[in-house]
């Protein structure tokens, strides 16, 4: 099967992408070049000497489906293309590629959630570590889109324009404290979806009411009021957890709920852990427009967890990219949309039960698996 007939073929998602090249001096085909990226990070690819070499190695396998009129491209072409292309377009194209492979599901949870890539600095050039903040659908398990900014201090201006990029009718967005402002919560209503934002010292007197809220509603023992709990436990490792997930449908006693577009909910979540015999209580607060079905309330919760194991373990772990020290602005951001690229056909596949460090080296080895990554959804 070639790329023109896959139904997330890059030629149909990226071929509208503009070349910045001039036309006349090009050597290779951006298409091609792009095609060759994407299966060297599927495959264990952490720059662009690595994506060369790979390029080298698979020449024969990557001639049954491209042109390589001149071969593969060097290492330094490689850099030199990718840090010309506009992020913004490439991250376009990226999302249109999702799109294809994404199941509609009813109320998923979107978590949205940001992460630096800590080696990718310039100090000399005064270029800091490159921050991205990404939208992450937990049952389709796919980067939907992502936002760079220079730091996790910027986030509260990067979500709203992540935000505007997504298709939320129908989902839950899932933002931990930062996120937690009226306008965030007003433009996921206007655009159809539903939110759960977590709050922390950042909303004081939001937080204080709520916390006051449900201890008032604690020491009523919740008689005649709007409210559901749910418990969950866990073992693990010599650990123990036990979570409660509690939602208040009684707003009288917060008046700056008032505030909030669509807010017609508070939760907590109660979590006790019993580590080699020492209990612990913490105590974490929300607000939301799911309403008091605590069942919802604990999946868009837990949903929020998954972005840190799913995505930025994901990340850090099997792709090291931490480690990664890619510092062109342009090139560092284009790589981590490869990344995520790689990452969601990976997480998709359901065909081989091994974690993703595996399936990278198995990609590697076995080109019929590698096939079906890059060609096949699901």
């Amino acid at each position: 099967m070639s790329f023109e007939e896959s139904d997330c073929s890059l030629t149909k998602h990226f071929g509208q992408l503009e070349d910045p090249r001039d036309s006349t001096k090009a050597r290779h085909k951006l298409l091609d070049m792009i095609a060759i990226a994407v299966a060297a990070v599927i495959c264990g690819a952490d720059d662009w000497v690595s994506v060369a070499a790979f390029g080298r190695a698979k020449e024969g396998w990557l001639r049954t489906f491209l042109d390589l009129p001149n071969g593969i491209p060097a290492h330094d072409t490689f850099g030199r293309v990718f840090s010309l292309l506009a992020p913004e377009a490439f991250e376009q194209c990226f999302r249109e590629w999702v799109s294809a492979v994404r199941q509609t599901v009813p109320d998923e949870v979107v978590a949205i959630d940001g992460k630096s890539v800590r080696r990718s600095h310039n100090r000399g050039a005064g270029l800091g570590p490159l921050h991205m903040v990404s939208a992450w659908a937990t049952e389709n398990r796919v980067v939907l889109g992502q936002v760079a900014t220079e730091a996790k201090s910027n986030e509260i201006t990067a979500i709203p324009r992540l935000l505007e990029l997504l298709v939320l009718e129908g989902c839950i967005v899932t933002i931990d404290a930062m996120g937690c402002q009226t306008k965030i919560a007003e433009q996921i209503i206007a655009a159809g979806g539903d939110y759960v934002l977590a709050l922390k010292g950042n909303q004081g007197t939001l937080a204080e009411e709520v916390e006051e809220a449900f201890i008032d509603a604690d020491a009523r023992d919740y008689a005649g009021l709007d409210s559901q709990v749910i418990e969950t436990s866990e073992r693990n490792h010599g650990r123990v957890e036990t979570r409660r997930y509690r939602t208040l449908g009684d707003l009288e006693g917060v008046p700056r709920s008032a505030l909030w577009k669509g807010l017609n909910m508070i939760g907590m979540v109660e979590s006790q852990r019993e580590v080699d015999g020492k209990p612990s209580t913490e105590y974490r607060f929300y607000i939301g427009s799911v309403g008091t079905d605590a069942g919802r309330f604990a999946r868009a919760v837990r949903g929020h967890w998954g972005i840190e194991n799913d995505l930025h373990w994901s990340l850090d772990v099997a792709f090291r990219e931490d480690e990664s020290r890619l510092r062109d602005p342009q090139a560092r951001e284009n790589f981590a949309v490869l990344r995520h690229m790689a990452l969601s056909r990976l997480k998709n596949d359901k065909r081989e039960k091994m974690g993703i460090k595996n399936k990278r080296l198995k990609a590697g080895w076995d080109e019929k698996y590698l096939s079906n990554l890059l060609f096949q959804n699901g």
